[in-house]
């Protein structure tokens, strides 16, 4: 929302907004663009018959006070997803979908357009290296958009990616995710299934061909669509590199794992849609290096690797885990998950972690009481996730110092290089990473 805003501005609009909290780096960024507001909390006084539009959040509640001023005075009011629709409706529009991947999908593209010259506008979830910006509105011909399946508004209850409507799609995988508000795997399906009846007949679907329920579900409801598949490609690893065999010879990358060579071939598969040839894609995808919080890289020395990485579903953690376990088998894995998403706090959600850390060689669980309180839900035990993900050597804790201490202990366990993973779509609860 904050980077929409900043967007609008710099396009022109006179923009104002609200919030209860409003922390870093949005906090940063708004004060910068001129935008922060002198006080959090809201203020109906301030939406006026002269106001031409409130772009509401997904976090704003129904009752929202300058919502139903919005309302009384019966100014247009769009979900975050209606006003980037309405603001793209000419464009060609690209749509990132899926239960994984993306973030780092949409940044490959974004990276490879901007390689070559492309103009194009963008909407990511992530801070991406040469972007200055998470949101782009501007005159250009085409938008790129990370698609997500989490409900518009308080008031728009469908998934913000009913609203895109592309002339080209990926569907990237599909695992169960959101349960406070898809309750059976079904229902969740279900949203991916409404999503591709409603692309227009003739529009392009790149779908992960390596997914069941991908696959599935694009031999049910794709027929009227032009289908593209795409799998994992070959690769090795020599010299402690990711060397990438292709038309053009081998290429060495900066990024890995299996499912960073999945997202990558959606990538090439969906610039090649956008008219960039193979041979420009690779050219291009050698210097991409991640988005922020997707396998970044915080620390290198000799004896330690940090990587953090926003893994939050069951699946997520199995791939990120996999990936790093191929990619420095010689070193001591240590994982730390930490348990944010309302769906990872639901007790009867829990089970899907079964073995999702058992590819580590000491894993760790925090989870924060302040956050199972603020989202309404009984307090978790120890022996209750342990049980979970069926791995009895987890250390679990909700003190973020004890955890700390675990990791700088746990380092001393063995002679051999470490290398720690740090998945969270949070913070740890602000705990230091300097290790």
């Amino acid at each position: 929302m904050h980077q929409l805003a900043i967007a609008l501005k710099n396009k022109g609009f006179h923009i104002s907004g609200s919030d209860d909290d409003i922390a870093n780096p949005a906090k940063s960024n708004l004060k910068q663009a001129g935008l922060l507001p002198p006080k959090t909390g809201w203020f109906p006084e301030k939406i006026t018959s002269d106001t031409d539009a409130v772009i509401l959040g997904m976090h704003a509640k129904a009752d929202n006070p300058e919502l139903l001023q919005a309302l009384r005075l019966n100014i247009r009011v769009y979900s975050f997803p209606e006003y980037i629709y309405e603001t793209c409706k000419n464009k060609k529009r690209v749509v990132i979908a899926g239960s994984h991947g993306k973030t780092t999908t949409t940044s490959m593209i974004m990276h490879v357009l901007k390689y070559c010259n492309m103009d194009f506008d963008y909407l990511v979830g992530a801070s991406v290296e040469g972007f200055e910006h998470a949101v782009k509105i501007s005159d250009a011909p085409v938008i790129i958009l990370e698609g997500d399946e989490y409900p518009a508004s308080a008031i728009e209850k469908h998934p913000k990616i009913h609203f895109y409507h592309p002339h080209i799609s990926v569907l990237t995988g599909i695992a169960w995710d959101h349960v406070n508000v898809f309750p059976t795997y079904d229902f969740y399906k279900e949203q991916f299934a409404l999503y591709i009846r409603n692309m227009q007949a003739g529009a392009s679907i790149i779908y992960n061909a390596e997914d069941r329920e991908v696959v599935q579900l694009i031999e049910k409801e794709a027929e009227s669509l032009r289908q593209i598949p795409y799998a994992t490609p070959s690769y090795k690893i020599a010299d402690d590199e990711v060397v990438l065999p292709t038309s053009q010879g081998n290429i060495t990358l900066k990024i890995f794992g299996d499912h960073n060579l999945q997202n990558m071939e959606a990538a090439r598969k969906t610039c090649n849609e956008l008219g960039i040839d193979n041979f420009d894609f690779y050219k291009a995808i050698v210097s991409f290096k991640g988005a922020a919080k997707r396998l970044e890289k915080i620390t290198e020395r000799e004896d330690l690797i940090v990587f953090r990485d926003f893994a939050h579903a069951p699946s997520k953690l199995k791939a990120t885990l996999k990936a790093v376990r191929e990619r420095f088998p010689g070193h001591f894995l240590m994982a730390c998950f930490e348990l944010h998403t309302y769906s990872s706090l639901q007790e009867n959600f829990l089970s899907e972690y079964a073995h999702a850390l058992n590819d580590c060689d000491r894993g760790a669980v925090f989870f924060s009481a302040h956050a199972l309180q603020l989202k309404g839900l009984p307090q978790l035990g120890e022996a209750r996730i342990k049980d979970s993900f069926q791995n009895d050597r987890l250390f679990v804790t909700n003190d973020p110092e004890a955890l700390h201490q675990w990791i700088t202990d746990t380092m001393h366990l063995t002679e051999h290089p470490v290398c720690l993973l740090l998945m969270s779509s949070g913070t740890f609860e602000g705990m230091a990473l300097n290790f």
